[in-house]
């Protein structure tokens, strides 16, 4: 087997299209975080899609074991037919002489929704490379943004009511989570709730402290709050057990939420004294009305399964959270890609 591989789930292989093309509105194909790239074979097999595919299969961080960002298929533009192009997540290489410069630009929805299709042109396939090696993280964090807010449009028509309402009593704040955390514990200006199942565990948790300085948005500070409030709330099964952060494997760095600054942080935790563990991402934010920090979590036990999906699927609602004053956001920007005219159904 190559060691770049394609492949076509059965649930594509087989999906079934009107002979006379696509005309209406399909429902796309294909799973979350599942991506097909649209390129010539030789392409793809040299320098230039060799950047394209070491980008995408990357590893995502803060993971305990190792997962690729995406779940890479691949097509020459002859077999791009109108099966393929009902896949969710696509990206189109287009490289040709008659460009002076390399741009990528986005269209939603053309062939089914939901969907995004990424069109990358270039004049050669050197400044492609180029430009995909200097901008991987903008093609991740697209298509991982584009993930996320499907999701979040899901939360918005179906969330806990329960711990929307909760966060609204105890922090004057409101969150979209799943419906399916049904569990929680309240503390002092602490929330806590979980699916509490052995396997695929989804945990969500609030805190918030008064602001004093700057340095509360550094890595040090931030994993000093966290494993004393931790400490506090969320204790093991036997005394002397609790969660604590494993400050090592923890990797901050700025964000914007709300068009406001946001520390995010991305990790692991473990049970001190215990061997349960797993991922946690987390965003720390200002409340300027009141003047002190908010921070929102979640973290995931799930020994036994891969943990990209789960992830992601609660990190999307880490960006809902609305502070005080602020207007309910349910859509991430999708970052530095330029978006192309509105096309319809082909």
């Amino acid at each position: 087997m190559k060691k770049y591989f394609f492949y076509l789930s059965i649930t594509l292989v087989t999906f079934v299209v009107n002979s006379c093309g696509l005309k209406g509105n399909h429902t796309s194909s294909g799973r979350a975080y599942e991506l097909l790239v649209v390129v010539d074979h030789a392409v793809w097999e040299r320098a230039a899609g060799r950047a394209l595919h070491d980008a995408l299969d990357s590893d995502m961080p803060g993971l305990p074991q190792s997962e690729p960002s995406f779940r890479i298929m691949y097509t020459s533009p002859k077999d791009y037919d109108s099966t393929l192009k009902l896949i969710r997540n696509i990206i189109i290489v287009d490289i040709q002489d008659i460009y002076t410069k390399v741009s990528f630009k986005y269209a939603k929805d053309v062939y089914a929704n939901p969907q995004m299709i990424l069109t990358i042109q270039a004049p050669n396939e050197e400044e492609f490379e180029k430009f995909v090696k200097e901008n991987r993280n903008t093609i991740i964090d697209f298509f991982t943004r584009a993930e996320m807010n499907r999701q979040i449009i899901l939360l918005e028509e179906k969330h806990s009511n329960f711990i929307s309402q909760k966060v609204d009593s105890l922090f004057g704040c409101n969150i979209w989570l799943p419906a399916e955390l049904t569990n929680s514990k309240t503390g002092e200006d602490f929330f806590w709730a979980s699916t509490n199942t052995g396997t695929a565990d989804r945990n969500f948790v609030m805190y918030s402290y008064p602001y004093t300085d700057k340095d509360t948005f550094t890595k040090e500070y931030f994993v000093h709050k966290r494993d004393s409030v931790m400490q506090a709330n969320i204790p093991g099964f036997k005394e002397g057990v609790y969660m604590a952060t494993d400050s090592l494997l923890t990797d901050v760095r700025p964000i914007n939420v709300q068009n406001s600054y946001t520390l995010e942080a991305r990790g692991l935790w473990r049970m001190k004294g215990d061997f349960m563990g797993g991922p946690y991402v987390s965003h720390t934010r200002l409340d300027e009305k009141n003047q002190r920090i908010i921070t929102a979590e979640i973290f995931v036990y799930s020994p036994d399964k891969m943990k990209r999906n789960l992830v992601r699927q609660m990190e999307a609602s880490l960006y809902t959270l609305k502070l005080p004053n602020e207007v309910q956001q349910n859509q991430i920007p999708l970052g530095g890609v330029t978006k192309e005219a509105e096309q319809t159904n082909k």
